[in-house]
């Protein structure tokens, strides 16, 4: 029988957590609006480092869910929620989702110690970038004995951040069964090609491995399985709280353009249809905010109804944001759907998000085989 084990204390907005969103909407926004976006996404390294030093340094975020030892702050991955929800909602290009939440996660499950002292001080403080090959989508790299050690050979596509980061978790077929590999690339053995993709604030990368030195992580077989689908899970509620802020920024945007734009000498606002729009919006995103909250408590408890709260919030939450960013463009008439107004960045975010992790439809089916109504549970 399922059953629900997360702690509620979990849920709540503490003050703390309250203080938090602040410092981090302020500083934020003196990072500047969508033109800002816009310079760093065209930039080489494609985000802001000073606004990455501040996020680390000055509030700590990278290191929010990173337990004191590996030095972090040893809070959970609620506290860690909140900097996801408002870098979504202003679209904020640097690599968090990558770093801190899939590698660093990859690294906390795989329960190697050595690893973890090794590489996630680097993490916690944003001296070190880092992401996941082989875990998002299906890949061809094997991992062999050299003479000196493990090397891989193969490409994995479509790494987020794959073109910039200084260390790799990899997902490759070993000797004795699935292992994870930690890759620190060099240009000689390891080639990194930047892919043309929908979201700009969200780089990838075919990346191919030429005998590149590696260490192994965790150990082989059914507990690197574990890790990937874990690491995967956490990738999902990360997506969920940017989301929400992401859906929360369209609500306020379109709230304030329908309040000054007017028609037949009446703020458009007023008009019943637009009403009823704006209600029906209302109501998904506060869903949406609900079904994060909660997937982020399951996350932070490690509670044992994680895949069913993640799947869940990914349909939520994803179903959330196509409707307000389709509504931002709408309600916004023609300017919404052109490259500078900010609503078309939003929307390339939600549409590119929506098969990240797995589409709405996947989620759908394996929520009905965790929960017994169907035999996959994939």
């Amino acid at each position: 029988m399922f059953r629900l084990d997360a702690d509620p204390v979990l849920l709540l907005e503490t003050d703390e957590r309250r203080e938090l969103r602040t410092v981090l909407r302020d500083l934020l926004a003196e990072g500047g609006g969508p033109e800002e976006v816009r310079r760093q996404v065209e930039s080489p390294r494609g985000y802001d480092r000073a606004l990455w030093g501040r996020l680390a340094g000055e509030i700590g975020v990278h290191g929010l869910a990173v337990p004191e030892e590996y030095g972090g702050a040893g809070y959970t991955f609620a506290e860690l929620a909140v900097a996801l929800e408002e870098t979504g909602r202003v679209l904020c290009p640097a690599p968090l989702l990558s770093t801190v939440v899939l590698a660093g996660h990859a690294l906390l499950h795989s329960g190697d110690r050595q690893a973890c002292a090794r590489w996630l001080p680097g993490i916690a403080t944003g001296a070190r970038t880092a992401t996941v090959a082989g875990f998002l989508q299906p890949a061809d790299v094997t991992a062999e004995r050299g003479p000196d050690g493990w090397v891989l050979r193969g490409d994995a596509d479509f790494v987020p951040d794959g073109a910039g980061a200084d260390l790799l978790l990899v997902a490759a077929r070993a000797p004795d069964g699935q292992r994870l590999f930690a890759c620190e690339p060099d240009g000689a053995t390891c080639d990194r090609t930047a892919r043309r993709v929908l979201d700009p604030t969200r780089r990838q990368a075919l990346v191919r491995f030429r005998a590149a030195p590696v260490e192994p992580v965790g150990e082989p077989g059914p507990a690197a399985r574990e890790v990937v689908d874990a690491v995967l899970d956490a990738g999902r509620v990360a997506l969920a709280a940017e989301h929400v802020g992401g859906s929360a920024h369209a609500l306020d945007a379109v709230l304030a353009h329908v309040s000054r734009r007017t028609q037949f000498g009446r703020a458009i606002g007023s008009f019943q249809a637009v009403k009823h729009r704006l209600a029906d919006l209302l109501v998904e995103v506060e869903g949406a905010r609900s079904a994060a909250a909660y997937a982020s408590a399951c996350l932070a408890s490690r509670a044992g109804e994680l895949p069913v709260a993640a799947s869940a919030a990914a349909v939520a939450c994803t179903g959330a944001y196509r409707l307000a960013t389709t509504e931002y463009v709408q309600l916004h008439g023609g300017i919404g759907f052109t490259w500078e107004h900010p609503a078309h960045l939003h929307l390339r975010r939600a549409r590119a998000d929506e098969a990240l992790f797995g589409t709405g439809d996947d989620h759908r089916l394996r929520l009905a085989g965790l929960l017994g109504l169907t035999g996959r549970t994939d």
